[in-house]
């Protein structure tokens, strides 16, 4: 058993099988990240800039955006210095750390989308009363609860799994997460799956509220051609999102929890594992963007301002690059 935890390294085994391929996986992965960054940022800044966009929907959109920039800054450093690594190992402190962070992006991602169902609940079957509960106050309070809860509860894991004595220091993953930690345990576990049990039972209870919000949301869509119109242009992306991210969740959780066919290529349990953390950062701006037309609309005419000066005024545009760069 090893006893000091602190001076253990765990060598991350998921990408023994890739190192022939590794140029044309650190270049995927690099194009994948800077991407991702590049689309949340660039409706975060739409947002910002565009006075007609301040509104609670958009602002909820922008924490789920920043979210989903930390949840790719949490995977893809890390993945591409181990591409380009011969040792593909990490620290004890830092996989703790990763687990920390992995975790606070998954909690905040569905207690975010939780939050966001309640706000549309609000619009669309209590439009009387939308602006007196949903004030700028409110929004604040709401997006402080949603990083305050979320990191609260990755703290606790956290906690219990450093309390562990590790008796193994081969880690099946390319990343570190809580389960696959804890099976390297010598340790009583008891603790851990009773307050993974908790945390399985709140976020059911936020997805279920979710459910109800919905169920009320088509009803009254159903009633009126402008609640119709509303459900589509806002409550349908939300929708989406929040199917890719539970779909994507249920990826790693039966990839870490039940053994998957030796014959499975490493590859595709690496994909299978990393999904939660690659896709819904990717695709949540691209489908907000396209679906919200004042987004969307607001996107291409910035594009196009800067395409026209670049054109028409060179000086201009290498000052506005500039102002761009000092946001």
């Amino acid at each position: 058993m090893l006893q000091n935890n602190s001076e253990l390294v765990i060598v991350l085994e998921g990408l023994n099988d890739s190192l022939i391929n590794r140029q044309i996986f650190f270049a995927f992965a690099l194009t994948s990240y800077l991407f991702t960054v590049f689309v949340n940022l660039t409706l975060i800044l739409t947002i910002c800039l565009e006075r007609s966009l301040h509104e609670p929907i958009y602002f909820f959109l922008c924490n789920l955006c920043f979210n989903g920039i930390c949840g790719a800054s949490i995977f893809y450093p890390k993945l591409l210095h181990d591409l380009l690594a011969d040792a593909h190992v990490i620290t004890y402190a830092g996989c703790l750390s990763q687990i920390f962070a992995v975790y606070g992006y998954v909690f905040c991602e569905f207690t975010s989308l939780t939050v966001m169902a309640y706000d549309r609940y609000l619009a669309i079957c209590r439009p009387l009363q939308y602006r007196t509960v949903m004030t700028p106050q409110r929004v604040m309070q709401l997006v402080l609860v949603t990083w305050i809860f979320s990191l609260l509860e990755t703290a606790g894991g956290t906690l219990l799994t450093a309390r562990l004595a590790l008796c193994k220091h081969h880690l099946p993953k390319i990343f570190c997460t809580n389960w696959e930690v804890v099976k390297m345990s010598c340790s009583d576990t008891t603790p851990n799956s009773i307050y993974g049990f908790v945390l399985m039972f709140s976020h059911l209870t936020q997805f279920g509220l979710i459910l109800v919000s919905y169920t009320h949301l088509v009803r009254a869509s159903l009633r009126l051609r402008s609640d119709r119109r509303k459900f589509v242009q806002t409550c349908l992306p939300h929708l989406i999102t929040l199917f890719v991210f539970t779909l994507s969740l249920m990826f790693d959780t039966l990839h870490s929890r039940y053994a998957l066919s030796s014959k499975t290529p490493q590859i595709v349990l690496n994909v299978l594992a990393a999904e939660f953390l690659v896709v819904p950062p990717l695709i949540n701006p691209i489908i907000y963007g396209i679906n919200l037309h004042q987004i969307r609309t607001r996107i291409v005419q910035n594009f196009s301002l800067i395409r026209d000066i670049q054109k028409t005024h060179p000086a201009k545009a290498a000052q506005l690059n500039s102002n761009i760069n000092n946001i």
